[in-house]
């Protein structure tokens, strides 16, 4: 009965241990899985965030997973932000997810390739407030097929001192 005490103390001991080492300023991280691997017009990624201090600078990243069967090299979105009583801004971008050999650029992990894409660079909201980021693909085909799921991550970036 001691072992199985000592052990079970043990586990309980290194999981407080990982789990209080991990420290993250993410503000929002939304991951929406994709119905059969097909991202389509409708599955729009949305999640609003609370900005309480505009005075500092924020990171924003477009999250994606696909299969190895993606059949293309790149990737087109729509990024749509709402500031707290204005109008909706929308912005469209495109991400290169593989070399020109044909190599995937996202870290990869048997079948399935991660990428985080930057959308915005320590970038200062305009005032505090809640703020509406929808993401939404915007390739030809609808749906687009091997999208695993696709998210928003918003980090606060480290004041340098």
């Amino acid at each position: 009965m001691t072992k199985v005490k000592f052990l079970v103390i043990t586990f309980l001991l290194l999981n407080v241990g990982l789990w209080s080492g991990c420290k993250t300023d993410n503000i929002a991280d939304v991951n929406v899985s994709m119905p059969k691997h097909r991202w389509s017009y409708i599955n729009k990624i949305i999640t609003v965030v609370d900005i309480k201090d505009h005075t500092k600078t924020y990171d924003l990243f477009f999250k994606l997973r696909h299969t190895a069967a993606y059949r293309y090299s790149n990737i087109y979105i729509l990024f749509q932000m709402k500031e707290p009583g204005k109008t909706r801004t929308t912005r469209r971008y495109e991400y290169k997810l593989a070399s020109a050999n044909g190599k995937w650029l996202g870290a990869g992990s048997g079948d399935l390739y991660t990428s985080t894409l930057p959308l915005l660079t320590n970038y200062k909201f305009p005032e505090p407030g809640k703020y509406t980021l929808v993401i939404e693909q915007s390739m030809l085909d609808n749906p687009l097929h091997h999208i695993s799921d696709a998210g928003i991550m918003l980090r606060m970036r480290e004041s340098a001192n």
